[in-house]
């Protein structure tokens, strides 16, 4: 990957990150990192990368084709200003939640190429998901190259329409909290029902940890993997029957869904 890259924030998103680039084979050489809360750690120093406290710090030579920030977002309207002499040599890659591409625009002016992107946990062990979009000022060539850095850390999907990203942020953003709820509810469950909480814990988990993975690996849809678990008048329909209710899991997640949404179109303001 023939092209420079500028990481502002290495906190666990860009850690991951960066452990993800240096795996596919960018080259140290090929990137900076301003990381301001000094927890930049040990294992990329020794792998070479250049880490410094402020942009300012960077030598002059290095020229970054894209900057990612990944800081938090209470701390980008104090950041982002700062990269403003960047605009119209660098694509500004965005993995801060809430700010839309208008923000950025309005922070580092209208000639700004933007990629505003939803990433989830997951990134952290590689297993996550990115949605992203981009506006009209970033280039195709561009587009690809931001994709093959974001899947450093798992699957990426493009969307044309930024108000997607709410309903995306409700999905696979928040995505995660579900499941561990999911757990935590199915352990408790368990527990309600005489097993050993040690023992709920640790089926929980590994039921929901090996029910990703096959449908990762299956080739069939959820619906229907569920359904292969589903004998006639057996013990996962009476508990689908209490799930599946006019008042169940189905219902709720759609309440969960549309309370995310629109918080994530208030935050974005």
């Amino acid at each position: 990957m023939a092209l420079n890259i500028l990481l502002v924030g290495c906190g666990k998103m860009g850690n991951a990150l960066l452990g993800g680039w240096l795996d596919r084979g960018v080259a140290s050489s090929q990137i900076r990192v301003v990381e301001p809360q000094q927890q930049f750690g040990q294992e990329f120093i020794d792998a070479g990368i250049a880490y410094h406290n402020t942009v300012a710090d960077v030598e002059d030579g290095f020229a970054p084709n894209i900057i990612m920030f990944a800081v938090k977002p209470q701390s980008m309207d104090d950041v982002a200003p700062e990269y403003k002499s960047f605009v119209g040599q660098a694509v500004f890659l965005s993995i801060a939640a809430g700010k839309t591409v208008d923000y950025f625009t309005n922070k580092l002016g209208s000639d700004a190429a933007i990629v505003r992107t939803m990433p989830n946990t997951p990134a952290a062990v590689r297993s996550g998901v990115t949605v992203a979009f981009a506006n009209s000022l970033v280039a195709e060539e561009d587009k690809r190259a931001c994709t093959a850095l974001l899947q450093a850390v798992g699957d990426v999907h493009w969307v044309d329409d930024e108000a997607l990203l709410d309903p995306v942020t409700a999905v696979s953003g928040s995505g995660p909290a579900y499941v561990f709820l999911l757990v935590e509810c199915l352990a408790k469950a368990g527990v309600e029902a005489g097993l050993p909480e040690e023992l709920s814990a640790a089926l929980a988990r590994a039921t929901i940890t090996g029910s990703g993975d096959l449908l990762t690996q299956s080739p069939e849809t959820a619906t229907t993997l569920r359904e292969n678990v589903s004998s006639p008048g057996g013990t996962t329909v009476a508990a689908l029957d209490v799930l599946m209710g006019d008042q169940g899991m189905a219902s709720l997640m759609v309440e969960a869904v549309a309370a995310a949404t629109r918080r994530s179109k208030e935050l974005a303001g």
